[in-house]
């Protein structure tokens, strides 16, 4: 966080003695210390992010107040649309390239001047990566965003990437979905326009389109931010869908969904479907043809429970929880082909307003690998709705030893919450 302590510290003092309470009067409202306090209003210690919130809460400012970005002490009403891009030798190319497509009154933030101050927004992140598929800005921005775990609460986002390349666009943009999710940012279904250096990537698209593969990506980029300034609040769910692949006698995973599922409000209606071993083929690739032909039939080619049951209760849930256990840093094997078959489903209905969740236990570690998978395949793909704070992860390895966990009954109930309040 970069700002002038001295500046900070006078404006602290001010605003204290206004409001005519003591240095022990914010330290309890704080929840910390007499000392703790003191110090940061003498300016011999930076504040925490969320310090830095709670105190623009106790004192009725802005923190951009607080932190000398502005004179006028209340925060005027959040723009539009915020854009996030770090800087590099091809970002300015990539904001020259979108400046036409974004509403008046846009507000631009380098994530080197800090990331405080953005809660509540519509966020559109650029991000250029070099010849090595690389920006370095971008990563000490991830940094900042693992670090603070409510940065972006109540935030809601869609990313532009693009690259010299023709690699690395959808790596770097599902960490930075999975980093800013994690701190309270939601994401668009299909929340991502890439695009790599030879844009070969909208060729079909431009043919579809009658146009040039750079026309497409500024068509592409146009309506992502229309859909975003367009989005409206989601009503609490009242149909959940429960998908797993696991055996209920000895998985910790389902241990910990039967503690979320414990927490949520009596006429929520909770349905679970076993993707059985033997029950369920992979896709191996249909025509285009073939499969908007099933498609518009409300089938698949290869039929079977995932026609008979797992697409009618995609259809009907208004969020889905991927009850997922990790234990080769991979998908199940039948997670893995439901999030291939959906594409049939895919094809006559957008997911734009079903939310995605996940639970995801790992033996051993690797729990984030999952939840990038779901993310490309289900977020980014698949068109899924991310709320904030999607997924838990936790790590349990001995059969039951998930219940035994300190403090899990706890965060099942807050994930619960979660999945009722999120929007």
């Amino acid at each position: 966080m970069k700002f002038n302590l001295q500046n900070f510290s006078r404006t602290i003092k001010k605003l204290r003695k206004e409001k005519g309470v003591t240095q022990a009067d914010v330290a309890r409202f704080l929840g910390c210390t007499y000392q703790s306090f003191q110090s940061i209003e003498y300016g011999r210690s930076t504040p925490s992010s969320a310090t830095l919130l709670a105190l623009a809460e106790y004192f009725n400012v802005s923190a951009d107040y607080l932190l000398g970005r502005t004179d006028l002490p209340t925060a005027a009403e959040n723009p539009l649309l915020t854009v996030i891009t770090p800087a590099n030798e091809y970002s300015e190319a990539l904001k020259t390239s979108l400046l036409p497509l974004l509403p008046e009154g846009t507000v631009w933030r380098d994530p080197a001047d800090g990331l405080e101050g953005l809660r509540r927004r519509r966020l559109l992140f650029l991000v250029a990566l070099d010849e090595g598929g690389c920006n370095l800005a971008y990563y000490r921005m991830l940094s900042v965003l693992r670090l603070d775990g409510g940065l972006l609460e109540g935030c809601l986002a869609a990313l532009v990437v693009t690259g010299v390349g023709e690699l690395y666009t959808k790596d770097v943009a599902r960490d930075l979905v999975l980093s800013a999710n994690l701190a309270g940012c939601a994401f668009l279904g299909r929340p991502l326009v890439e695009a790599t250096g030879s844009l070969r990537n909208f060729r079909v698209q431009a043919q579809t389109q009658g146009t040039d593969e750079a026309t497409a990506f500024r068509l592409a980029a146009a309506e992502l931010v229309e859909r975003l300034l367009a989005w409206e609040a989601l009503p609490p769910p009242s149909r959940i869908l429960a998908l797993h692949a696991s055996a209920r006698s000895t998985s910790n995973t389902l241990d910990f969904w039967e503690l979320v599922k414990a927490g949520l409000p009596e006429g929520v209606e909770v349905q679970e479907v076993c993707l059985q071993n033997g029950t369920l083929a992979d896709c191996i690739g249909c025509s285009y043809k073939t499969c908007m032909h099933f498609g518009q039939q409300g089938g698949c080619f290869y039929g079977g429970p995932m026609v008979e049951e797992v697409f009618p209760a995609v259809r009907a849930c208004d969020a889905m929880v991927m009850l997922c256990a990790n234990y080769n840093d991979a998908l199940a094997a039948n997670l893995t082909a439901f999030v291939n078959r959906l594409t049939a489903l895919f094809r006559q209905n957008r997911f734009y307003e079903k939310r995605l969740f996940a639970l995801i236990v790992s033996g051993y570690s690797g729990g984030d690998l999952i939840a990038r998978q779901l993310i490309s395949g289900l977020n980014m793909n698949k068109s899924f709705y991310l709320p904030p704070r999607f997924c838990m992860l936790e790590t349990a390895n001995d059969r039951g030893s998930l219940v035994k966990l300190p403090g899990i009954a706890q965060r099942g109930a807050l994930f619960a919450g979660r999945i009722m309040g999120a929007s």
